[in-house]
């Protein structure tokens, strides 16, 4: 019954797993039994030497048929079994599917549970004014939503309703944390309309409520907790707090810093809250607060608010390191600028009491890394109040630069005398530690007093001579040697910045003074002497400045660098060109009021006389006002060089003028004599370089030594009024004081001019060679 039950499974193709075991179960102890039975008659065959021959056959017989019946069996497996398999296949997959498909509505009916339970937990937790379960209950609805947006099977309008009710509910939780903030932190400001200033600070008050909060309980309250960490479970604390940061550092913050005179006043009140404002003792005298007193004031604020509003964690950080973060940056810059700078000395000799100002800063600085408002080590603000050298030599050569050119711009005319036994006003400085004293060997010195010459320079002959220079050129000069006294003992990077400020003192001189006075100097000749003066002048001190320094500053200073020598010719330059520039118009001055004596021809004419007459005045009265303007301005050397140059000009072309005549009638030649007689009276007399009078007869003495033509001019009046003897006596051969001044064809033309053709001009003018 079981062979006839096993082969009609076997022949409908539903042989079970267990009946394939037992067969093969079978067969492998048939297997284990011919091979026992084959080891056993090899052994006999080959070990024991028994014929067994017919035993072999016969296990061979059973051998085939154990072979066949595995042959038949793997048959079954192959044909039989694997034919179906790809319908198990099928059938597995759809099966498959539909467990999948099943398994999506769960996770999905989950998801709209969780959304379900997250809400009705919302709202349960905001009625209770639990702010923080609330905001954790709604991001677990947000998480549900989300979640169910990730299968492509979701429902779009279901979706969107419940996106639409997450969005609902949050901006209801927003807005009642947004109530309860205005509640807890109230700031009374000051109108817009009002304009910015320390009575509109007077105002401004910031009112920390406790809410409904227990006596005891510690601060801040537990709503204020809440609420600031419900804020940040929805991402809208960052927002808060940049607008309260916003406020802080415009209307409480900065005013504590810029107004010496407000200070911070906290109340507190019992039970209610704590109230800080901005309050004014007294009218403070000091333009800018000390940084003491602006630390001490600052961190007064930062206290209250840190024991009161921002000691909560908001994550893995406190809500101070936030407000930190955001007002940090522009609170430091505010300290730095309207603080720190004005404190910084102006004096080197000030520096060490700055220590007091860094360690203040440090204290500061590590006060509000207690209350976690700062991270990191260093920042910019204490940086800024360690880099006091750098600063102080900044600052310093900033205000020197200031002052130099407030000088360079103010008014030349206010002027001090310098007489040559002037010296710079050079300060003592310290003996330099690297000099090294040499001792002098009596025989040596003695051969030094012999090789001596015994005829000495006069003590004034690399002297300044006597003139008048600017006020302001001579207060410049102070100006660089205190700033150069200021690098003397200073550091290698500060006396650099120092020492290179003084040349650009002078450096901004020789750039500004001849473009913002250009009008002016050419304009008024008396500026003009003085600005040569003062180009002079500064050209002279340079030469000694640098040397007198060199040896007190530091390396690379010490070793060369420290010389002014190199502006001295710039200087120079300067100085003449400015006042060449006013001879060049005062020269074109007199030429043109020359250019109205029609030439000194026909001087008989009542109106060319008046005309030539009044020219002459004019050209005098010009020389005597240029006289009365440089008189003990310029070096007596130049202004007798300057008069005696402008004085041959004029009569330079006087002499031209009065040459090219072709005809001088006798009454013409009378009225050139008097002419020029009238300038050589009365020219000499405009050089007068000194305030003295009696002093100045020795100048006017010696005008033949500055006026080239003079001479020339003076042979000139001698012939208008000679005859022809006497002018043929004054050449004498080409000898005579006449030869001297003028050529034997200007003569011959003056004779031709002058006297009428006559036997005895020709007879002169054969002795004129």
């Amino acid at each position: 019954m079981a062979s006839f039950v096993t082969e009609v499974l076997a022949s409908s193709g539903k042989l079970e797993k267990e009946d394939l075991s037992c067969k093969i179960s079978k067969m492998s102890r048939k297997v284990e039994d011919a091979k026992e039975e084959v080891c056993d008659m090899i052994n006999k065959r080959y070990s024991d030497f028994l014929p067994s021959l017919q035993g072999s056959e016969e296990l061979m017989i059973q051998v085939d048929e154990v072979s066949k019946e595995m042959e038949i069996l793997k048959n079954c497996i192959e044909t039989e079994v694997q034919q179906n398999i790809h319908v198990a296949v099928d059938e597995y997959a759809k099966l498959k599917q539909q467990l999948e498909k099943n398994t999506i509505i769960i996770t999905m009916l989950g998801h709209l549970k969780e959304f379900h339970n997250a809400k009705e937990d919302f709202n349960k937790a905001l009625l209770d004014k639990k702010y923080v379960d609330a905001a954790n209950h709604l991001e677990r609805a947000r998480a549900s939503v989300d979640s169910l947006k990730g299968w492509k099977t979701s429902q779009l309008p279901l979706l969107s309703a419940l996106s639409s009710e997450l969005t609902v509910q949050r901006e209801n939780l927003i807005y009642h944390l947004g109530d309860e903030w205005k509640r807890l932190v109230i700031w009374k400001l000051p109108s817009s309309k009002e304009p910015a200033g320390l009575k509109s600070f007077l105002k401004v008050e910031l009112n920390l409520t406790y809410g409904s909060s227990k006596d005891g309980e510690p601060t801040p309250p537990a709503l204020l907790r809440s609420v600031l960490q419900a804020l940040a479970i929805q991402g809208d604390l960052q927002h808060k707090i940049k607008l309260f940061s916003q406020v802080l550092l415009k209307t409480m913050l900065k005013p504590l810093v810029v107004y010496p005179s407000l200070s911070v006043r906290v109340t507190e009140q019992q039970g209610e809250g704590i109230i800080l404002a901005l309050q004014c003792l007294e009218e403070s005298q000091e333009e800018r607060s000390a940084p003491s007193q602006v630390y001490s004031k600052l961190l007064l604020v930062l206290k209250t608010l840190h024991s009161h509003l921002l000691d909560v964690s908001i994550g893995d950080k406190k809500l101070s390191a936030i407000l930190g973060g955001l007002i940090w940056e522009e609170i430091s810059k505010c300290i730095i600028h309207e603080c720190l700078l004005y404190s910084i000395p102006t004096n080197s000799s000030q520096l060490e009491k700055y220590n007091t100002v860094i360690k203040e800063t440090e204290e500061f600085e590590k006060s509000l890394k207690e209350m976690e408002f700062l991270q990191g080590d260093s920042t910019d603000l204490l940086k800024y109040a360690r880099d006091v050298n750098c600063h102080f030599a900044s600052k310093k050569c900033k205000d020197v630069i200031v002052a130099a050119r407030k000088l360079m711009t103010s008014k030349m005319h206010n002027t001090v005398k310098i007489t040559p036994d002037y010296k710079l006003r050079l300060p003592k400085l310290p003996a330099p530690g690297s000099e090294v004293k040499v001792k002098v060997k009596p025989e040596a010195r003695k051969e030094e007093m012999t090789i001596e010459n015994s005829k000495q320079l006069s003590p004034w002959s690399l002297s300044l001579p006597a003139c008048r220079i600017s006020e302001s050129v001579q207060q410049l000069m102070e100006l660089a040697l205190n700033t150069l006294c200021e690098a003397v003992g200073s550091s290698t990077q500060c006396a650099l910045q120092l020492f290179f400020t003084v040349r650009n003192i002078f450096q901004l001189f020789y750039d500004v003074v001849p473009t913002y006075h250009k009008e002016n100097l050419l304009k008024f000749p008396h500026l003009a002497a003085i600005q040569h003066n003062n180009c002079m002048y500064l050209a002279h001190d340079l030469l000694t400045l640098g040397h007198h320094f060199r040896a007190h500053l530091p390396q690379p200073l010490s070793e060369g660098v420290a010389t002014f020598v190199d502006m001295v010719p710039g200087f120079r330059k300067l100085g003449a060109q400015c006042f060449l520039a006013q001879m060049n118009v005062q020269r074109a001055e007199l030429l043109e009021r020359l250019s109205t004596a029609h030439n000194f021809c026909n001087l008989d004419d009542e109106d060319n006389y008046i005309a030539a007459s009044k020219a002459v005045r004019q050209v005098i009265h010009q020389l005597k006002q240029l006289g009365t303007v440089w008189q003990d301005v310029l070096p007596v050397g130049i202004y007798c060089k300057a008069m005696g140059n402008l004085l041959n000009t004029a009569i330079t072309e006087v002499i031209s003028k009065i040459m090219m005549l072709e005809d001088i009638s006798s009454e013409d030649g009378e009225h050139l004599h008097t002419l020029c007689q009238t300038i050589i009276e009365e020219c000499p007399l405009v050089f007068i370089p000194l305030a003295e009078e009696n002093k100045n007869k020795k100048y006017q003495e010696e005008v033949p030594l500055y006026v080239k033509k003079w001479g020339t001019f003076k042979e000139l009046v001698i012939v208008l009024r000679a005859n022809l003897q006497e002018i043929v006596d004054r050449w004498a051969d080409s000898k005579g004081p006449l030869a001297l001044e003028f050529s034997s064809s200007e003569m011959k033309n003056l004779i031709r001019a002058l006297f009428q053709n006559t036997e005895r001009r020709a007879v002169a003018l054969t002795k004129i060679k």
